[in-house]
């Protein structure tokens, strides 16, 4: 006879119906589908932004799948104690979740796993969240990649599938379980008063994935490689945020893509590289996780990184107040919006790891708490990329110059005015959110004033670094 029990969807980073592999690997086992969300011991340790952003997301999901005549039943608890209780209310055998890849997940399904095929269960994961599984992709020797270049060119002619379709329904369980309120959660809590300020700029949910991508493909694309570094330009897709959370999936970024570049819009192949950096940051993850807390490269463990982060330069770095424009725009986009331009970003972490010699561990995990599109490995790579210990084939010392690198990119001071008001008679109303949007402990204001001097100036901040690089053996 044919087994008709329901089947757990463990729904995690896969808030979508168009190509997801989990859902589909659901629906062809011919079974009612019991969609669960777990705030489980993992997404527990999340910062703050990131939590209560996934939270809103999966929100957002659950009326989508309600349209669908299906649920998504929230509970919080040890993933293996929630999927246990769940299996017993509703009598499933099965439970499908999309496979991760960093090593705090990797061990929490791992034992979710091991111990669900002992009670006899049927639990397995499901390539969801890549477009190439990390071992699927090696060197001539067999190897794993470490720089980005040769990664690329592997896999930039490889057959990547068509997307799956979105189902028209789900099929339901005779009996719903319990579910909690997520609401009840609270998870705006540790956001405090910033969760109005951001929440003004989230693009919540599939529909509005699909439409970033549409608007980005007709009208921006063509000249993304060369406007994408103006972080005064509305020149980028936005879709970090709705990547991250897996409202859209990297093989319909990469399927559009590819379409762009078969009609010759010139920046289409620079946007899938793109998202390939992104399978690369996944591909170390999974065969470097150490990348994740510790140096990459090895040589770095006694390099002389303040580790302190209550000092005085790294409060000033976290604030906007470094009296360094581009890094202080960049620092109040984020407290605003959640995100931040990827050439500032890039500015920012070359500012703390060298200006300010201090670990990137610090800026790392500052970013996990305030980031609508973080992502584990990708900050990890990020990070370690900027400050030198990780995998970048430049050379280690090179150390960006922020204000030239405003000269370049922000000539006019677009970005610059739209996020400090300090100075400015007329301020944007984005630079004065900053102000509404930072912890009232840090008591800042508008008519506090700009810092007249930086924090540490280039120059000293530079041959400091220099001179730490020049003693160390590497």
């Amino acid at each position: 006879m044919t087994d008709k029990s329901p089947v757990i969807w463990w729904v995690r980073r896969e808030l979508r119906l168009h190509d997801n592999a989990v859902l589909q690997a659901c629906l062809d086992m011919d079974r009612p589908i019991v969609p669960v969300f777990i705030l489980d011991e993992v997404f527990e340790t999340y910062g703050s932004c990131p939590l209560w952003r996934f939270g809103l997301g999966a929100e957002t999901f659950a009326k989508t799948l309600e349209a669908l005549g299906s649920r998504l039943i929230f509970r919080r608890g040890t993933a293996l104690d929630v999927l246990r209780s769940v299996m017993a209310e509703t009598g499933a055998n099965a439970v499908r979740w999309g496979r991760a890849y960093d090593p705090d997940q990797i061990a929490r399904d791992s034992a979710v796993k091991s111990a669900l095929v002992e009670d006899g269960k049927d639990a397995a994961s499901v390539s969801a969240h890549l477009l190439f599984e990390p071992w699927s992709v090696k060197t001539k020797t067999g190897g794993f990649y470490k720089v980005y270049s040769p990664f690329w060119r592997a896999v930039k002619d490889v057959h990547v599938g068509a997307s799956l379709p979105p189902p028209k329904s789900l099929p339901a369980p005779d009996a719903w379980p319990a579910s909690d309120n997520p609401a009840k959660w609270n998870l705006a809590a540790s956001m405090n008063r910033g969760a109005g300020v951001v929440k003004k700029h989230l693009r919540l949910g599939e529909d509005a994935a699909l439409a970033r991508l549409d608007l980005f493909i007709d009208e921006k694309v063509h000249d993304y490689k060369s406007r994408r570094d103006f972080p005064g330009e509305d020149a980028t897709s936005g879709l970090s945020e709705n990547l991250a959370w897996g409202e859209i999936s990297p093989r319909v970024l990469w399927h559009a893509g590819q379409r762009a570049m078969d009609e010759g819009k010139n920046g289409a192949e620079h946007f899938v590289k793109e998202v390939v950096w992104r399978e690369f940051a996944y591909h170390l993850i999974w065969h470097t996780p150490h990348i994740v807390r510790d140096n990459w490269r090895e040589g770095w463990d006694a390099f002389p990184w303040n580790q302190d982060e209550d000092t005085a330069e790294v409060l000033a770095w976290k604030q906007g107040r470094t009296g360094i424009r581009f890094v202080d725009a960049a620092m109040r986009e984020m407290y605003v919006t959640g995100q931040m331009h990827n050439r500032a970003r890039m500015i920012v972490a070359s500012y703390l790891t060298k200006h300010l010699m201090s670990h990137w561990r610090i800026g790392q995990t500052w970013f996990e708490d305030c980031l609508t599109d973080w992502d584990p490995a990708s900050n990890a790579m990020g990070w370690q990329w900027t400050a030198g210990c990780g995998p970048d084939a430049a050379p280690y010392f090179r150390v960006f110059n922020p204000v030239t690198q405003l000269d370049k990119f922000d000539a006019k001071r677009v970005y610059d005015t739209t996020w400090i008001a300090e100075g400015n008679a007329a301020p944007s109303e984005t630079a004065l959110s900053y102000f509404d949007a930072i912890p009232q402990s840090w008591a800042l204001s508008p008519s506090a004033g700009y810092p007249s001097e930086p924090v540490v100036s280039l120059e000293a901040g530079r041959a400091r670094a220099l001179s730490a690089y020049s003693n160390r053996d590497f």
